[in-house]
């Protein structure tokens, strides 16, 4: 998919455009890190639906015990990753570590799965999503129109795309602004249950706490499945590392702050939940934060849903900035091709991967079949994590000079690896067509690596015929977009 060195000299570059070193600015700080974590953890899940737990565990009492856990659990892999975003300070996350790890070809398998179904999928999702909450008080009674909820999430996604092409700042500063409404309104609801415990509502923390509750290892487990993917997008920074201000400090701040303000956020918010609702009402209910708003805000109920419209916009933008990042680092080390790696040099942002990420996603849009997508393309994610943790113990094996700002005991990746198989094996238990199908797209990749990819006398060929063609678009998008090369530095020794 790349070029090689010979052809990659012919494509157009403007004669000094910038005095400026044409790379993605460090421009997110603790604040802008922070908030970019957290939103990416804290979508519509709390707010919808976030019965998964009970459903598994059927009392109070033990669903909460699981969000702890699930907390600390999540903690525990987050602290891994920052292990590995200072130790390894390049952009890119799980395909960054694992091209370091274990070599091209299982970043690629990843990359690859991500690329042509986890990403677009994902956007596609909350973009739609996001449409259908934004115009459902509109249509109470009615059906939603489907071509209005399509048009809608292709603009969301349009619009967010151009705004992380002009400047990655602004985009953090809009995300820390999406951020702050989000834990607003987790604040609401939190106060609104310290109320209503206080004036008398705690009949489920008292008598029936423990009731109903199912200490199977079977249901813990599935509880667990729940709580880990409720805390998911810890890792979101890690792909961003480039950018972020003086990373080996900026980094492994950002996590903590940000997973610890979820646990409690999340812990209270379900305690606010079970404060006026039972276990069986919160599954009988389609949107658990509107069913709680209209029973304790009355009139005002329709802020709940103003929250989750902002909630759902702000994940979204989180998504695109994170992820065009995995595409523009595959581009750079000749997974993906060429014109992804470049960068508009007034702006100095990935546009040309940001608005392919795009235009994946709009095709998606047009599918009715995603969801079932994303639930094939999760298999290769949770075998990812697998290959996260098993990298810190290969890496500490392997290279040991390897300069650690943080290094964390040995028990963490290990617990973290053991976590990993369970989340990895179990959709195989429950959904083994789904795993199979799922496993069988992630090695689609393995021809199109060894034919476009790795050098060899075919793949030369191939490339040569490929590059007559792709060299004339790439100018032309080159022209389009003033995008270049990045103007690659060591970011190791870079603090600001």
């Amino acid at each position: 998919m790349s070029t090689d060195s010979k052809n990659a000299d012919e494509v157009f570059i403007p004669a000094d455009p910038s005095k400026e070193r044409i790379r993605l600015k460090r421009k997110i700080g603790l604040l802008e890190g922070t908030a970019i974590t957290i939103g990416a953890i804290v979508g519509t899940g709390i707010f919808i639906s976030p019965k998964g737990i009970v459903e598994s565990v059927g009392s109070v009492g033990l669903s909460l015990i699981i969000w702890v856990a699930s907390g600390a659990v999540s903690l525990i892999g987050a602290i891994c990753y920052a292990e590995l975003g200072t130790s390894l300070p390049d952009s890119g996350g799980d395909y960054h570590y694992l091209f370091e790890a274990f070599g091209p070809i299982p970043a690629f398998l990843f990359m690859w799965t991500a690329a042509i179904v986890l990403i677009p999928c994902n956007i596609a999702i909350l973009a739609l999503s996001f449409a259908q909450y934004l115009i459902q008080p509109f249509f109470e009674n009615y059906e939603l129109p489907d071509e209005s909820v399509r048009l809608i999430a292709a603009s969301a996604i349009s619009f967010l795309v151009v705004l992380n092409c002009w400047d990655v700042g602004a985009s953090a500063k809009i995300n820390n602004c999406f951020t702050f409404t989000k834990l607003l309104a987790l604040a609401l609801i939190i106060s609104v249950g310290i109320v209503q415990i206080a004036n008398g509502n705690h009949g489920n923390f008292t008598e029936s706490f423990f009731k109903d509750s199912k200490w199977d290892p079977g249901s813990i487990t599935l509880a667990f499945f729940s709580g880990i993917y409720a805390y998911g997008g810890a890792n979101t920074l890690n792909y961003m590392t480039e950018e972020v201000q003086n990373p080996s400090k900026t980094l492994p701040r950002a996590i903590f702050l940000s997973i610890i303000t979820v646990i409690v956020a999340y812990v209270l918010a379900n305690m606010a939940y079970f404060s006026v609702m039972t276990p069986q009402e919160i599954l009988d209910s389609d949107a658990v934060a509107v069913s709680f708003g209209i029973r304790t805000l009355g009139s005002f109920s329709w802020i709940i849903s103003v929250f989750i419209v902002i909630s759902t916009f702000g994940g979204l933008g989180v998504v695109i900035m994170q992820f065009s990042r995995l595409l523009f680092v595959g581009a750079r080390n000749g997974h993906m091709p060429q014109i992804l790696s470049f960068i508009q040099i007034h702006r100095l942002t990935p546009a040309p991967a940001l608005i392919f990420m795009g235009l994946v996603s709009l095709i998606y849009l047009t599918t009715t079949n995603i969801y079932v997508l994303i639930n094939y393309g999760g298999f290769v994610y949770n075998f990812a994590g697998f290959g996260i943790a098993l990298s810190i113990l290969y890496l500490r094996r392997v290279r040991p000079e390897l300069h650690r700002p943080i290094k964390v005991p040995l028990i963490y990746p290990i617990l973290y690896m053991i976590l990993s198989v369970c989340l990895f094996g179990l959709p195989i238990y429950i959904a083994p067509v789904e795993a199979a199908v799922g496993c069988g797209i992630m090695l689609t990749g393995l021809p199109v690596y060894f034919l476009l990819v790795r050098p060899s006398e075919i793949s030369d060929f191939i490339l040569s015929g490929l590059n007559n063609i792709l060299q004339p678009i790439t100018k032309v998008i080159q022209k389009i977009l003033v995008s270049v090369p990045e103007e690659r530095e060591l970011f190791e020794n870079e603090d600001s």
